[in-house]
């Protein structure tokens, strides 16, 4: 794909707009190995607050920022491909996963009144552009702002979802040392969301390529999980994107569904961070499946035939978490 210089575009965005899209900051991001032993049990079901979810058809589009090989661009886009189409004798499936989400937290808020998009009875993808900053446009140490204008020069529409990936060399605001990635929203009147991602294989695949690396503090005593497409640093983006992704649809302006402080909200699957399979505690992912040729860890199956380890969700209805295996 021929690389788009976002620059021009990004002109365009008003401080009004980044002021407002930093006001709507999750700080739910997926929480890094040596904070799950400190989360403590749930104390109330998760709470649907009366705002907006993304609902109905959901347009997606996605700023690489940064070096990205085709075999990991193949490895994000045939996940999102995978969320709301079956795979042939695929189970447990991506799309299953997804289907939890969207039966537990938007189908719920669409009755309550709190749709942000059509009201059809499934929620689906659809991949709508991507964009190649290959020249670091912004260059390679960024702050939420620049994050957030990468995302606002690529809208495709109401109702939209904006993903912004940075390679390994991408230097971000709080990366490793607070969060792993993020979701945040525009609030002026463009009304769509927006996750960012980051490699972390360089900088500290111990806080965000768990459990495929060595945990770089907290709970140890497993040997790291072997990474189900052969790519620690963009197999670990994928567990932070779906946990990232699923608050972004049901929390994406912070007055939707989430449990505890709205400013360090627990959400769908932040709530139940580091649990994969059955079994699951502090520093263990619990029991999930094995490939049998090449070894890698997954608990769900996707697009292609590609397989992917994907976080538990929490369930409201039984206040626990939810995991495919």
């Amino acid at each position: 794909m021929a690389s788009r210089n976002l620059f021009d575009a990004m002109t365009l965005v008003t401080v009004a707009l980044v002021l407002a899209s930093l006001s709507r900051l999750s700080l739910a991001a997926r929480r890094l190995p040596g904070q799950l032993a400190e989360t403590a049990p749930l104390r109330d079901a998760m709470s649907y607050h009366g705002g907006a979810v993304l609902r109905g058809e959901i347009p997606v589009s996605i700023v690489w920022y940064g070096q990205f090989k085709p075999a990991q661009k193949a490895v994000v886009v045939d996940f999102l491909l995978s969320l709301t189409s079956v795979p042939v004798n695929a189970t447990p499936s991506a799309a299953q996963w997804w289907g939890a989400i969207d039966r537990a937290y938007l189908s719920n808020a669409t009755a309550s009144g709190g749709g942000g998009g059509s009201n059809a009875t499934a929620t689906s993808v659809v991949l709508a552009d991507q964009v190649a900053d290959e020249q670091y446009s912004l260059g390679k140490s960024l702050t939420l702002v620049e994050v957030f204008q990468l995302a606002a020069a690529l809208v495709p529409g109401d109702g939209a979802l904006v993903l912004v990936l940075t390679d390994p060399g991408v230097v971000v605001e709080g990366f490793c040392s607070a969060r792993c990635g993020l979701h945040g929203s525009d609030d002026a009147g463009a009304r769509y969301a927006y996750v960012w991602v980051g490699n972390a294989e360089s900088q500290c695949p111990g806080q965000c390529a768990w459990p495929f690396a060595e945990p770089a503090y907290g709970p140890r005593g497993q040997p790291p999980l072997a990474p189900p497409n052969g790519d620690a640093g963009v197999d670990g983006m994928v567990v932070t994107l779906a946990s990232m992704v699923a608050g972004a649809v049901t929390n994406p302006q912070g007055d939707g569904y989430y449990e505890g402080a709205r400013d360090a909200a627990l959400e769908a699957c932040t709530a139940c961070a580091g649990k994969f399979g059955s079994g699951a505690y502090p520093g263990y992912p619990g029991k999930v499946l094995v490939d049998e040729t090449t070894g890698g860890s997954y608990n769900a199956v996707g697009a292609n035939g590609r397989k992917y380890l994907l976080p538990a969700v929490f369930d409201p209805a039984t206040s626990a978490c939810s995991t495919l295996v």
